[in-house]
């Protein structure tokens, strides 16, 4: 006759039940609290399950439950209670990297919520991408790198969002998700323009025009950001052929500072009163002071309207330059010697005289512009002809490929 064995695992199974069962009434208890009460009894419960003779497997069930919870609480108290659960778990954070993790994403959203964009960021931040025993996938860890770089450029810190931006770079080519590379995308040329490298800034917001962007961007803030990024860079070739590009894409005329991007294209004087719309939808950090104590726009149309008066004028005095820009005449002074210093402005000062004198342009440049011009009114005019004649355009095309 065969005598059945006993199960000795039932036994140990029920009683973990039983221990988890109590367990998650006491935390039921405890969140029910209010006050001091609340706070010094969650830490008792905390160093209970962490600290005392309860198994990891059940800890981490419990914990889990603690995160879940903790949702549930006011902002403040769900704060409190969430650094605390941060401070106890810090011993051991490596037996519960997915509780932490999980319960540091929380926090980050809340604290986004409420536009604390420091503390947002810190928690993401603590996160151990490096030193993890997890192998978290490059799509998770690249959403949190570009979570954390679009709240250091909120909170004013470029330089801290450049880093991360760095690191989400070096994960871009691990991953197939449309959305997170334009995330990325976006994310970058945000940091390019927070740094004040607008040109580079305005031709990949140029880019990004012809893609779709994130949802909760408005359909026209890419284009938007383009035309200010042109307007605010430095004066000079790059923001010359910029301009151009700009000017000849129909989708920018719709959008309210178009005027001043075609006055700039066309190299006319630009008045400070007419800057009034254009200040009106700069970014918070668009709107800074430089080292002269001008702000960054201001500073652009001076330069602007120094070359445009060097294709006016073969020289004019300080006092008169000062008067076409619309500053004391030594700040004129100063902004032509530094774009002439910087190879941005052909010509020479004369100061005893306290003269501005302008070379003559090369012929090649002028001649490349006149072409590049031509160019232009040639599409406009196939443009119109599409338009007017679509049927008889398609059939000359096929006979082209057909040739």
């Amino acid at each position: 006759m065969n005598s059945a064995k006993p199960n000795q695992k039932m036994p140990n199974f029920r009683i973990k039940n039983l221990m988890s069962f109590r367990l998650r009434n006491i935390l039921d208890d405890i969140l029910s609290m209010t006050g001091t009460d609340l706070i010094e009894s969650f830490k008792i419960f905390l160093e209970v399950i962490l600290h005392q003779q309860v198994s990891l497997v059940i800890a981490r069930h419990i914990l889990g439950d603690v995160v879940g919870q903790l949702t549930n609480l006011c902002d403040e108290m769900f704060t409190t209670l969430s650094h605390i659960v941060l401070d106890h778990v810090q011993d051991r954070a490596v037996s519960f990297e997915e509780q932490v993790c999980s319960l540091r994403l929380r926090l980050a959203d809340m604290y986004e919520q409420n536009e604390n964009w420091r503390q947002a960021a810190k928690v993401l931040l603590e996160i151990p991408f490096e030193t993890s025993q997890i192998q978290y996938m490059p799509d998770y860890k690249l959403h949190i790198y570009l979570r954390i770089s679009k709240m250091l450029l909120e909170d004013g810190d470029p330089v801290q969002a450049e880093a991360y931006i760095n690191r989400a770079s070096q994960l871009q080519s691990e991953t197939k998700n449309t959305e997170l590379l334009v995330l990325y995308k976006l994310g970058y040329v945000r940091v390019l323009d927070h740094r004040r490298k607008f040109i580079e800034a305005a031709q990949r917001y140029n880019e990004l025009s012809f893609r779709t962007v994130a949802p909760d961007r408005e359909p026209l803030a890419t284009l938007k950001s383009a035309l200010i990024c042109t307007v605010l860079a430095s004066a000079g070739q790059q923001r010359s052929r910029m301009l151009a590009l700009l000017f000849k894409d129909e989708r920018y005329q719709q959008l309210p500072a178009y005027a001043i991007l075609e006055k700039m294209h066309l190299d006319r004087i630009i008045r400070r009163s007419e800057l009034k719309e254009l200040e009106e939808i700069l970014q918070p950090h668009q709107k800074a002071r430089t080292v002269d104590g001008c702000s960054i726009l201001d500073r652009a149309v001076f330069e602007h309207n120094l070359l445009s008066a060097s294709k006016l004028y073969n020289n004019i005095t300080f006092e008169e330059l000062g008067a076409l820009l619309e500053i004391r005449p030594s700040n004129a002074e100063r902004i032509a010697r530094q774009m002439i210093t910087e190879n941005r402005l052909s010509g020479y000062i004369d100061q005893i005289d306290r003269i501005v004198y302008f070379e003559t342009r090369e012929n090649l440049p002028l001649w490349d512009k006149r072409i590049q011009s031509l160019c232009f009114h040639v599409n406009k005019i196939i443009e119109n002809i599409k338009v007017a004649e679509p049927d008889w355009m398609i059939e000359l095309m096929n006979e082209k490929v057909t040739l």
